[in-house]
């Protein structure tokens, strides 16, 4: 893997050199791990223009970045940031680009005030620029925290009965992925019955699955640092004409979503190809957050998909495609797959390669 970072790093410096830093101090966790390997709570690299890193951490885990990242020079240090901004002034980088996103006024006003401190700038998001598109490592470790959610979810799912809660379908859902070989969990489970289904990010509580619900599962494994993400809605019992109504508008959404997710495509019209479909069918109220966005080793990262959002999809991004309608005091339905987009492959009729996806649980909905 170390060369597979000296890549990264190399990518990283020639954007620094375009924004006109001579060094950048990079502080986003995940950042600094898809820089360096090392995962850490608390790490920070100081990145030039050209020449080599520095990857500076405490002492609780100076063994293991010695052990885990080798080809660059680690500093042991208490206080990261002003210790990496002396020595970049040691080593002459006079402007040093520093992650807006993540630094505080607090953090930023440590390091203006250093006696003789550099001039610091924004870097703006250059390395998660770099995170959208995966090499196939990456996609090999998402694939396979798709995978363990997957089968999961398939192995917890006749425990969805009626009287039991939102909760303890969560905790034992959570607990199958962690025994299936799950690093931790990507977010926390949504579990979501009968009218709690209208609100997108439930938190599961003591309700009680009855009878004519519909029950909405967002849930998703870790595995090496990536980050699945997986929704599907059940019925428990037969659903009715409404419940069957609004599950078929989101499925067929979903499969648009899907197919228009391809190397080229505008971000908004692939929000749109989903989004009017809904809209269209008079529920455009009932859908109000973003078809989808990337994945990786966060589980919300570029590219994010929405009204007003821009950009284009290229090759080897993965995305979640994640239309819903939501009735408030009645129910909702949400299906979502964790895809990627590839590039096309070598077709005689020259027509998008369709994407891969990774999430392969039936979006046919299952009644219990």
């Amino acid at each position: 893997m170390g060369d597979i970072h000296a890549a990264r790093r190399a990518r990283a410096q020639g954007k620094i050199a375009e924004s006109g830093a001579d060094a950048a101090l990079i502080t986003v966790p995940a950042n600094v791990r898809y820089l360096s390997g090392l995962v850490s709570s608390n790490a920070a690299i100081l990145l030039p223009a050209a020449g080599p890193a520095v990857l500076a951490t405490d002492s609780r885990y100076a063994e293991a970045a010695a052990r885990d990242c080798p080809d660059i020079e680690i500093a042991t240090e208490r206080d990261l940031e002003p210790a990496l901004a002396g020595l970049a002034v040691e080593r002459g980088y006079s402007t040093l680009a520093f992650e807006a996103q993540d630094m505080t006024v607090e953090r930023h006003l440590a390091l203006a005030n250093l006696a003789a401190g550099p001039v610091l700038v924004p870097l703006g998001h250059v390395v998660e620029g770099l995170r959208m598109i995966k090499d196939e490592t990456e996609i090999e470790l998402l694939t396979r925290a798709c995978a363990i959610t997957g089968q999961a979810f398939a192995e917890v799912l006749g425990q969805i009965v009626p009287g039991r809660t939102e909760r303890d379908f969560a905790v034992v859902l959570e607990r199958t992925m962690i025994d299936l070989g799950a690093d931790g969990l990507a977010f926390d489970t949504i579990v979501a019955s009968g009218p709690n289904g209208a609100i997108p990010h439930h938190s599961p509580g003591q309700r009680v699955f009855a009878p004519g619900d519909l029950i909405t599962i967002d849930c998703g494994a870790r595995y090496g640092g990536y980050h699945a993400d997986m929704t599907r809605t059940v019925a428990l019992g037969q659903p009715a004409g409404w419940q069957r109504e609004i599950y078929d508008l989101v499925a067929t959404a979903q499969l648009a979503g899907v197919a228009a997710a391809v190397p080229g495509a505008d971000i908004g019209d692939v929000d749109a190809t989903a989004r009017d479909i809904i809209d269209d069918a008079g529920h455009g109220d009932h859908f109000g957050h973003g078809l989808g966005h990337g994945v990786g080793l966060q589980v919300h990262e570029a590219p994010l998909m929405g009204r007003g959002r821009t950009g284009r999809l290229v090759d080897r991004v993965p995305v979640t495609i994640e239309p819903g309608v939501y009735l408030p005091g009645k129910g909702g339905v949400r299906i979502e797959d964790t895809i990627v987009v590839r590039a096309a492959a070598s077709r005689a009729d020259g027509a998008p390669e369709p994407a891969e996806i990774l999430t392969t649980t039936t979006k046919e909905l299952l009644v219990l």
